[in-house]
C-alpha cells in the first residue's frame, strides 16, 4: 500500500506539500496541486483518515449505530444516510450491534475515543447513561435523554390509520400485535393510536405483546391463537411480524384476507414479485434518513435545533392482505 512519502517522491515535492494538498490548504501552488493529485491518482493512494483527523482535531466521519443490517428497514435507512453524508463530504462508519446493549456501549466508547464528528443511532436498549452529549447525536425512533434530538415517523397516526382501514375492510374484532423493548421508543405510539381509534369507533379490540428479549415465534403465535383466535383483523407493529402472522395463520387453516385482514408497519416490501403484497403503513425512510443527516450536520456546525422531536408523516399503502 503506497504511503504519503511515495506520493511526495513521485510528485517531486515534500511530504508537507502533499499533506497541505490533501487537506485543501490555500498556500499551495496550482502546479504543486496538479503534481500531487496526479501522483495520488497514479499510485491509487488513500489518505489515512484517522491520522488526518487526529492531527487536525476534526473529523469528517459520522457513525451510524444500528441494531441489525440484515433487516430491510435498517439497511434502507443506512443506504440513504450514507448517500446524504456523501453529498456533504462526510464518510460513514457503520456499526451493527445485533441489538446487544453491551455491544452498543462498546461502539459508543469507540466513537468517543476516535472523536467522530457525530452519531446517528437507532437503539431499543436502555443505554442513556452511556451517551455523551459532547458529540452531536441524532436518535431515530428513540428518546435518549433531554439533549438528544429524535427523528421518527408519525407512529401514533400510523396506529390510528391502521384501525380506520381495518374497519373500512369490514373487520369486527381487531388485534394489535407487538414486539416491544425495555427502552422507551416512539414505536409504542403505534399501539396508542390503535387503541384510541378503536375506542373512538367502538370496535372490539385486543393487544398482544412480548418483549424482544424473550420473544419466540412459535410460543408467541401459539399463545395468541389460543387466546384470540376469533379476531378478523390484525395490525402488527412491523412488516416482519405481519408476515410471520400470515405464515402462522395459514398453518392454522386461516385465509388472508378472506378470514382475517392484516396490516403491517414499515413498508419494506416494495417488490411486487412477492405475494401476497402486504398492506402496510409506509414509513418515509428516505426522508427520515436525509433529515437525520441534515439535522446532525447543523448540530456539528453548532446550531441550536428548533425542536427535540421531528415526526415525519406516514402513508397507507394498500396491498393484497386487506
Amino acid at each position: 500500500m503506497p504511503s504519503i512519502k511515495d506520493v511526495a517522491s513521485l510528485a517531486g515535492v515534500g511530504v508537507g506539500t502533499v499533506s497541505r494538498v490533501i487537506n485543501n490548504h490555500s498556500n499551495v501552488t496550482p502546479e504543486s496541486i496538479k503534481k500531487v493529485n496526479d501522483a495520488i491518482k497514479q499510485l491509487n493512494y488513500i489518505p489515512n483518515e484517522v491520522a488526518r483527523n487526529f492531527k487536525m482535531q476534526k473529523s469528517n466521519m459520522v457513525a451510524l449505530l444500528l441494531p441489525s443490517i440484515w433487516h430491510p428497514f435498517f439497511s434502507e435507512m443506512a443506504f440513504y444516510i450514507e448517500d446524504q453524508l456523501d453529498q456533504h463530504g462526510y464518510k460513514l462508519m457503520l456499526c451493527n450491534s445485533g441489538g446487544r446493549p453491551d455491544k452498543e456501549v462498546y461502539y459508543l466508547d469507540m466513537f468517543y475515543q476516535n472523536k467522530v464528528a457525530g452519531i446517528i443511532g437507532l437503539t431499543y436498549n436502555d443505554i442513556e447513561e452511556n451517551v455523551n452529549t459532547d458529540i452531536p447525536f441524532i436518535s431515530i425512533d428513540r428518546h435518549i435523554g433531554t439533549k438528544i434530538t429524535c427523528v421518527t415517523s408519525d407512529n401514533y397516526e400510523g396506529g390510528r390509520m391502521a384501525v380506520s382501514e381495518l374497519i373500512k375492510a369490514g373487520v369486527k374484532k381487531a388485534a394489535y400485535l407487538g414486539i416491544t423493548s425495555f427502552g422507551y421508543s416512539e414505536v409504542i405510539l403505534r399501539k396508542n393510536g390503535f387503541i384510541d381509534e378503536a375506542n373512538r369507533h367502538g370496535i372490539e379490540h385486543v393487544t398482544f405483546e412480548e418483549n424482544s428479549d424473550v420473544y419466540n415465534d412459535d410460543v408467541f403465535f401459539e399463545q395468541f391463537f389460543e387466546k384470540h383466535g376469533d379476531v378478523d383483523g390484525i395490525f402488527a407493529n412491523t412488516d416482519i411480524l405481519a408476515a410471520k402472522y400470515i405464515k402462522k395463520a395459514r398453518e392454522k387453516g386461516l385465509k388472508v384476507p378472506e378470514d382475517v385482514k392484516v396490516i403491517g408497519y414499515d413498508g419494506i416490501q416494495d417488490n411486487d414479485l412477492f405475494h401476497p403484497i402486504l398492506t402496510t403503513i409506509r414509513q418515509p425512510v428516505e426522508e427520515m434518513a436525509r433529515m437525520s443527516v441534515d439535522l446532525l450536520l447543523r448540530k456539528i456546525e453548532g446550531e441550536e435545533l428548533e425542536q427535540m422531536i421531528y415526526r415525519v408523516p406516514i402513508k397507507y399503502r394498500e396491498g393484497e392482505t386487506t
